[in-house]
């Protein structure tokens, strides 16, 4: 089926969406959910041969982007679950105002229409885009990268059975089975077909979508994420969070990139950070980071020098940048120089430096004592979600149910006239 098809199905399934009660459309996730675990085998057996593909042409770190297993598929499972057990934002009234004439002006949530998500290798997108895109009350078209093309075309058709069981149309989900560019470019290109696009990826993907798309586009962000440990900090709180923040999935955009630390205590604090990053985590079998330093730190600790796009880029893997800095006035300044406006952490047991950071730092979160890795839908309590946006109109942050509903303003009077 060609792209254009595959829109048109979409488009014609949209309605039927949009009228689909609470009730079914949280029997139909749970039942996405239960054909997913019941479709393990092929679903495995897909990803085997995707990962066999992908090897020696993707790193390692990108490898496990791209590697289902039992544990990730039930995981999976759960999301979509935990989207059924959330709110029904279809109908919700935003605001609501009663005029001096009597008028009744409500602002009600109400579907999208059809939501197309350009992702790349990914296989767990498919389930959450989908799950959240139906709960949304909106058809989804789902364009994956090559490398996860067969995970995702076993996921989609587990799911549709799921669709298929509580009376939703198997229409309203649909996964392109062109992974050319050709098909990227009929989506941003799709007006009248396609109400909102969702570019979930790289740099290079997201600013392709918002430069040629010519359909409303919600920017997803690269995340150039930054830890500032200050002078006030709890340093041995500051390595475990540095730690998290880095290594626990260094290929995810919520990973810190950049840790910045006080000019007060860089002498006692880099060697205590590098021995935690680089020599402990060598010495226990585990992959070690490599630093990219500024000169100041490069003066204190052993490191590779920081180039001059290294405070600038989005590493994916186990790398990241260190600088000194003189004070919280000046992290903020290095973050709003060189941050995507992802994510951004302060460690402090300093009240007022803290709160000058979370209010300077101008990021979708901004954390205290805390790793950057919480920002995901599910750990704000919203379910799966369908990407994090850092830009600054309509949605930011964790994009969840809310977001991916649009609204209009429903007015009752009682004959009124102007």
């Amino acid at each position: 089926m060609t792209t254009q098809e595959l829109l048109l199905r979409a488009r014609g399934a949209k309605d039927a969406m949009a009228m689909a009660d609470t009730q079914t459309k949280d029997r139909a996730l749970l039942a996405m959910a239960d054909a997913l675990e019941a479709e393990q085998e092929d679903i495995l057996a897909a990803n085997a041969q995707d990962l066999e593909q992908a090897r020696g042409t993707v790193s390692d770190v990108m490898l496990d982007r791209l590697a289902l297993s039992p544990e990730r598929i039930r995981g999976m499972a759960q999301g979509i679950r935990e989207v059924a057990a959330l709110p029904d934002p279809v109908g919700e009234v935003l605001a609501r105002v009663e005029r001096p004439n009597g008028l009744v002006i409500e602002k009600t949530a109400v579907p999208m229409g059809v939501i197309a998500i350009i992702y790349e290798s990914r296989p767990n997108v498919t389930s959450d885009a989908a799950a959240l895109a139906l709960k949304a009350g909106s058809a989804c078209v789902l364009r994956g990268g090559k490398e996860a093309h067969r995970s995702a075309k076993a996921i989609v058709s587990a799911l549709k059975q799921g669709m298929e069981q509580a009376g939703l149309p198997r229409d309203a989900l649909q996964l392109v089975e062109d992974t050319s560019r050709d098909s990227a470019n009929q989506l941003m290109q799709a007006r009248g077909l396609v109400d909102l696009l969702i570019p979930r990826g790289g740099a290079g993907l997201i600013r392709a979508c918002v430069d040629n798309a010519t359909v409303p586009v919600l920017e997803t962000g690269t995340g150039i994420c930054h830890i500032y440990v200050d002078r006030d900090a709890d340093q041995t709180m500051a390595l475990d969070i540095l730690e998290n923040a880095k290594c626990s999935r260094p290929s995810v955009c919520n990973a810190a990139e950049v840790c910045l630390v006080h000019r007060d205590i860089a002498k006692e604090f880099l060697p205590k950070f590098q021995k935690r990053m680089v020599e402990d985590r060598a010495a226990a079998g585990l992959h070690p980071v490599q630093l990219r330093l500024d000169g100041t730190a490069a003066a204190i600790i052993p490191g590779e020098r920081a180039g001059e796009r290294d405070f600038d880029t989005e590493f994916l893997d186990y790398v990241m940048a260190v600088a000194v800095v003189d004070d919280v006035e000046q992290a903020i300044a290095h973050i709003a120089q060189h941050s995507t406006g992802h994510s951004d952490c302060i460690v402090t047991e300093n009240a007022a430096a803290a709160r000058l950071f979370q209010t300077w730092v101008d990021s979708a979160a901004v954390y205290w004592n805390a790793s950057t890795r919480f920002t995901d839908g599910g750990e704000f309590g919203l379910g799966c979600e369908m990407g994090i946006s850092t830009q600054k109109l309509h949605a930011r942050g964790p994009l969840g149910l809310r977001e991916l509903c649009t609204f209009k303003f429903l007015i009752r009077g009682d004959g009124q006239t102007r």
